[in-house]
């Protein structure tokens, strides 16, 4: 059986320890902080991070480099047959498809997974990946698995403040100014591709409401069958929020008792820094390895 080695990027929100107690290789994203480059969870901590962010600092996300990806490959592959690399979306990054390029040159030894997921479902991705490892299953045969799948899942996110949008350049500072007033709690939703606007809601309990009430029809309808199975869990990811955040898994819990809320995690920064502290992700995936 040939020994295949799972790698992701950081944007999944696993840690470098985490990787480790997983048996998995992890690959810092780097951004620049006022023009001086760092690599998440290497020499940038979330609590350095959010200082940073406090004092509008210019934060900026970045790529791997062609070298910084082949180096990691390259040594992967002195110890294993095949890797496979789930990166984050292709939709929300150029990372996905200029790794699919460089892998060319590998005959097939590197798999790159296009199956459109970031943060929490990038992350059951991963342990789905590390099941299908484990039973032999070969790195082109789980990449197809992944993106044959990559449709049965959806994230949703509240907002705690409209600045950071706004220095993305997403919404104007007036709307900005407004919502803050207002104390507006806008939800945005993604399958990957982009993050969309869900609703406008005036607090976090009306915000979670309308998540909850989606969440039923989603598992209704186009998860029913995974649903049935009791394939499909919640994961949730939070900026500077746990407290809220676990709050939230208990009341998904109460409100789906049959399902499990499997990660709270913090979110990644390569993430955070465009929705700042104070933001609530939450999503729903199938786990078809559940035991």
């Amino acid at each position: 059986m040939k020994k295949v080695t799972i790698l992701t990027d950081s944007n999944s929100g696993i840690t470098q320890e985490e990787g480790k107690a997983l048996g998995i290789r992890v690959l810092p994203m780097p951004f620049t902080i006022n023009d001086e480059e760092y690599l998440e969870d290497i020499n940038m901590t979330q609590e350095k991070f959010f200082e940073f962010l406090e004092k509008d600092a210019d934060v900026k996300t970045s790529q791997p480099s062609q070298i910084s990806l082949e180096e990691i490959w390259d040594e992967i592959l002195q110890t294993s047959d095949e890797l496979v690399y789930i990166p984050m979306s292709s939709g929300l990054s150029g990372t996905c498809e200029n790794a699919k390029v460089y892998a060319q040159k590998y005959d097939g030894r590197v798999q790159v997974v296009d199956n459109l997921r970031i943060s929490i479902s990038q992350k059951m991705s991963v342990w789905e990946a590390i099941e299908m490892a484990k039973m032999g299953m070969s790195a082109k045969e789980i990449k197809e698995f992944l993106e044959k799948t990559k449709a049965k899942s959806s994230i949703y996110i509240v907002m705690g403040v409209l600045k950071y949008l706004k220095k993305g350049g997403r919404i104007s500072p007036a709307a900005a100014a407004l919502g803050d007033m207002l104390k507006l709690k806008p939800v945005l939703y993604s399958r990957g591709k982009s993050f969309e606007k869900f609703a406008t809601t005036m607090s976090l309990t009306q915000a979670k409401k309308k998540i909850l009430q989606k969440f039923r029809s989603e598992l209704e309808g186009e998860f029913s069958d995974e649903y049935a199975k009791g394939q499909m869990v919640f994961g949730i990811a939070h900026t500077q929020f746990k407290e809220e955040a676990l709050k939230f898994k208990e009341e998904i819990e109460k409100e789906f008792p049959n399902m499990k809320v499997v990660m709270v995690d913090n979110l990644s920064l390569s993430v955070a820094c465009h929705i700042g502290p104070g933001s609530l992700g939450v999503g729903i995936f199938a786990n078809h390895f559940a035991k």
